[in-house]
């Protein structure tokens, strides 16, 4: 087969740390090619450049056999490179074929064709598998289906690459298939696929060849046949595949956090929780396991105080805090972390050692005098949180949006771990991050939990949810559908229950 993509000492630098270091990357046509490697390996960054959205500092860059300079996302996309991220980028008030074609749309001055755009949409769809209701309002859709119009999106311009970032993330397995056979139609029809995965089985599942990033460069590229998910782990961070198993359930009777009956409606008059109740005691793991977009997102607003309850009850240690304030919840030690870091987790341009903080600010040892921040305590303790918890940064002085994806998530974990927090809510904890640092967090969760902490764990990934709950919830639409006992479930049965398959 002939190169779509070939790199050739590809160097990127930031201040302080070298993302890519004499990258070699050669992508033939007409394949699945994914990029494993542990969170700052430089595989997000190696992809923007690719893409048009970094330049490299060194090094050259081929697609399809001619070299190109990409200065822009546009440049990419008009050579045939389209890119699908992990954090997708749709306008939810606009329809599907709003979003698909915006930017791009066809017609003449400011008269958009749409029959042409729509019929154009439908041949996409049917030629690929990637069904979608062209007139639903994007914010209605599940998150497979918002995939889906993304990678629609890069199709209808053109694209002869598809970069895909952690495209499974938030699917649960039925959607993955989905997504893979979808993969497997787009490699015959001649396109070119290059993924980012941490989930080595997938990799294993659907790759033609794996290259492995390690610090920055590219250590090996091999073809799935020849390696197992131990051998990939390995060569990425040095350590067996772990596993989130091995529970041992140390609950006691003592509650930490109740609800009881709670419903809540959106601003729009949408009901979106309806009669939850369930309680998580100390030293108990309570998974709640859901199709994205099923009322997760309003449970934990609600338990949080971010937004409010039409009927039912909320109690921290036996008080009842229905009423009380964001703040005054947190200051009574409920932890957090957010299912969107960019959003709810981080001030992007602070440093790190203000990150490592923030939510605790107006807790000793870090407010003084109720007033000020003490910033020598609040860097000793960002020392600590990025020496224990492994987060790859020049210093705690650096912004924070210049650490990868992976070492924010990290940050944020240790934010609220070591804080003297009870309970936790952990909204995706493990969510972008590497083999080995999975490890770690599942590791102090456990350590946690065995010292009497409390945790609301919400996650899409079904073999952590089932590896490390004591107790597990199913959401559909809104209301708790099942109650099951991770011993004796697997992922398949509960990707069920999350569908409304299971009987």
């Amino acid at each position: 087969m002939t190169a779509a993509i070939r790199l050739e000492g590809i160097t990127k630098r930031f201040p302080g740390v070298v993302a890519n270091d004499n990258v070699n990357l050669t992508v033939r046509s007409g394949e699945i090619h994914a990029i494993c490697g542990e969170n700052g390996a430089g595989k997000s960054t190696l992809m923007k450049i690719i893409y048009g959205m970094q330049p490299a500092d060194e090094g050259r860059i081929e697609i399809f056999g001619e070299e190109r300079h990409f200065t822009s996302p546009k440049e990419a996309i008009d050579a045939g490179i389209g890119m699908v991220h992990q954090h997708f980028m749709l306008a939810d008030n606009l329809t599907v074929l709003e979003n698909v074609i915006l930017g791009a749309e066809p017609g003449r001055g400011a008269v958009i064709d749409f029959p042409t755009a729509r019929a154009r949409l439908q041949e996409l769809g049917d030629a690929y598998g990637l069904q979608l209701d062209l007139d639903d309002t994007a914010d209605t859709l599940e998150v497979g289906e918002r995939q889906r119009i993304e990678i629609i999106k890069i199709l209808y311009r053109g694209a002869r690459i598809l970069i895909l970032d952690e495209p499974t993330a938030v699917l649960v397995p039925q959607e993955v298939e989905e997504l893979f056979r979808n993969m497997r139609e787009l490699k015959a029809e001649g396109h070119t696929i290059v993924f980012i995965d941490h989930k080595l089985d997938e990799v294993l599942a659907i790759a033609d060849t794996i290259t492995v990033l390690r610090h920055g460069r590219s250590v090996a590229t091999v073809a799935p046949a020849d390696v197992t998910a131990h051998d990939l782990a390995e060569l990425m961070v040095g350590s067996e595949l772990p596993t989130p198993g091995a529970r041992v359930s140390t609950d006691t009777d003592q509650t930490v956090v109740e609800v009881r009956g709670i419903s809540a409606v959106d601003d729009a008059g949408v009901t979106r929780l309806r009669d939850v109740d369930f309680a998580v005691h100390t030293g108990e793991i309570v998974g709640v396991a859901g199709v994205e977009g099923n009322g997760q997102a309003e449970l934990v607003e609600a338990i949080l105080g971010i937004a409010p309850v039409t009927t039912g009850t909320i109690s921290l240690h036996g008080e009842d805090v229905t009423e009380w304030s964001v703040r005054r919840r947190r200051e009574a030690g409920l932890g957090y972390i957010p299912e969107d870091r960019h959003r709810r987790g981080l001030l992007l341009p602070a440093p790190v050692w203000e990150n490592s903080i923030l939510g605790h600010q107006t807790r000793t040892p870090f407010c003084s005098s109720g007033l000020w921040i003490d910033e020598q305590a609040s860097r000793n303790h960002a020392d600590g949180v990025v020496g224990r918890f492994d987060v790859r940064t020049p210093g705690v002085s650096t912004p924070i949006h210049a650490l990868s994806g992976g070492n924010q998530q990290k940050l944020i974990v240790g934010r609220e771990m070591s804080t003297r927090c009870n309970p936790l809510i952990a909204a995706h904890p493990t969510r972008g991050i590497d083999v080995g640092s999975q490890a770690a967090i599942w590791e102090e969760l456990r350590r946690a939990r065995a010292g009497g902490l409390g945790v609301l764990l919400i996650s899409a990934d079904l073999e952590e949810l089932i590896g490390l709950s004591d107790t597990l919830l199913v959401m559909l639409r809104g209301e708790i559908v099942a109650r099951l006992d991770p011993a004796s479930v697997n992922p398949r049965e509960l990707g069920a229950y999350m569908t409304g398959a299971a009987a």
